[in-house]
């Protein structure tokens, strides 16, 4: 790669990149003694680490006619997305040791990015997460305080403390209180008004999930990722327990504010954590601004349309996400949100940070060549023909937008070449973690 303006982690440098057998091995002005295969041309472009989406739903196995893991890490790559972390909420649900494999077995040859997945966290796994946790092909534990369903559901104390006191790694936690959620739901299904979703999930049904699971975690001295933070009560809050609590934010919650996103667009932008006024958004960018957020995770989860046009509140919550995730981002940097420098920190080395990639996460040499390169000035309208997902719509359709991304790169293969996805087979592998990269290498070579 030549000409580019890269993003490392002394700054924005013009250098060039030469990869080799997947890796980064020189960096610098190598226009004289280097020769290559294949060679990307970047004049005028801005080049990132790989941009890492930390928390997807791909739906497969169990619900493909959504999402499958093919079309999932397509629309990624088309985004510029290099790596993903898959969620355990599939039909069956991934708790066990068998499941992990089955996913592992679907994503060999058919993933276009690098990838991982959680084990759900439950009452009937509990006492085998410190194992299953540091399986090959894991990023973590996730656990579902509200919004699940049967086994994935974990809204009892005793429960939660028995999940977060086997194994040490950092747990994923989806806070809302299950409990508030039922009795309050009798709101809107008198109403049927989707414009309600956020009164209905209120701030308090975040909130005091949010509280509970980090009481719980100092009790046992776990970790926390606190995902798709949505209130500015909670940031608050959060912030005076860093020691051992990472936060996400989603581009949805950054973008859409209530109520007006839910009168155009219905319950196309219905999620779970909801989206709410423009106050928690503010305090969500406050936050990235100070730096409390670690991670931008796009929380894809898709449904079809027939299923979102269903009555509301039997309307599904979710969106998809993973392909308009570094679209949407580039353009809050070119409105001047947020720097290019911490959208790095925030997509790339935050994720490396703080689950312990290998090798993942900056341009370094040694580093997996994993670049997301973009156009910073590109002018572009978001259209749902542009979205691979089997879903195939986007919440931003017509949205107008500056920032693109134009190469994708996967340890030294060009899968995404001038916006245009290459024709070769897909050669995502798992991605590997600090405790268990030499069981990688024996389990996963390709």
């Amino acid at each position: 790669m030549t000409g580019g303006s890269v993003i490392t982690p002394s700054g924005e440098k013009q250098i060039d990149i030469a990869c080799q057998n997947g890796r980064i091995v020189a960096l610098g002005d190598l226009q004289a003694g280097w020769t290559a295969e294949q060679q990307i041309i970047a004049t005028g472009l801005h080049v990132l680490p790989g941009v890492m989406d930390t928390q997807v739903h791909f739906r497969e196995p169990g619900m493909t006619h959504k999402e499958t893991l093919e079309a999932g890490t397509r629309g990624a790559v088309l985004g510029g997305v290099t790596a993903v972390f898959e969620m355990p909420n599939t039909q069956p649900l991934t708790i066990s040791e068998a499941d992990l494999q089955q996913k592992l077995d679907r994503a060999h040859n058919n993933a276009w990015c690098d990838y991982a997945f959680y084990i759900g966290g439950s009452a009937v796994n509990a006492t085998q997460l410190a194992a299953l946790e540091k399986l090959p092909g894991v990023c973590g534990i996730k656990v579902f305080m509200g919004s699940s369903f049967g086994d994935l559901l974990a809204d009892d104390d005793q429960v939660l403390r028995q999940i977060l006191s086997h194994g040490s790694r950092r747990v994923a936690i989806h806070a809302e209180d299950e409990a508030r959620l039922r009795q309050r739901r009798e709101l809107v299904e008198r109403s049927h008004d989707v414009r309600q979703h956020h009164l209905w999930r209120d701030v308090e049904s975040a909130f005091l999930a949010t509280r509970r699971i980090v009481q719980l975690s100092e009790e046992t001295g776990r970790r926390l990722h606190v995902l798709h933070v949505s209130t500015a009560d909670e940031m608050e809050f959060l912030a005076q327990h860093k020691d051992h609590v990472s936060i996400e934010v989603t581009p949805h919650h950054l973008t859409m504010t209530a109520p007006e996103c839910y009168e155009q667009l219905g319950s196309l932008a219905q999620m779970n954590p909801p989206v709410r006024e423009k106050h928690h958004q503010d305090a969500l960018w406050q936050a990235i601004e100070n730096g409390l957020v670690d991670v931008i995770g796009s929380d894809h989860a898709p449904h079809t349309l027939e299923e979102k046009a269903r009555q509301y509140p039997d309307s599904p919550s979710g969106m998809t996400g993973v392909q308009t995730l570094l679209p949407v981002m580039l353009n809050h940097v070119h409105e001047g949100r947020l720097t290019l420098q911490r959208l790095v920190d925030l997509t790339s080395a935050g994720p490396a940070r703080l689950f312990g990639l290998v090798n993942k996460g900056r341009i370094a040499i040694g580093y997996d060549a994993d670049l997301s390169i973009v156009d910073l000035s590109a002018k572009r309208t978001i259209s749902s023909d542009w979205i691979a997902s089997i879903s195939g719509w986007t919440p931003y359709d017509g949205k107008q937008i500056t920032g693109w991304p134009v190469h994708t790169i996967i340890r030294g293969h060009i899968v995404v070449r001038d916006q245009a996805l290459q024709d070769k087979p897909p050669q995502g592998m798992p991605i590997k973690f600090e405790h268990s990269w030499k069981t990688d290498e024996i389990n996963h070579e390709h």
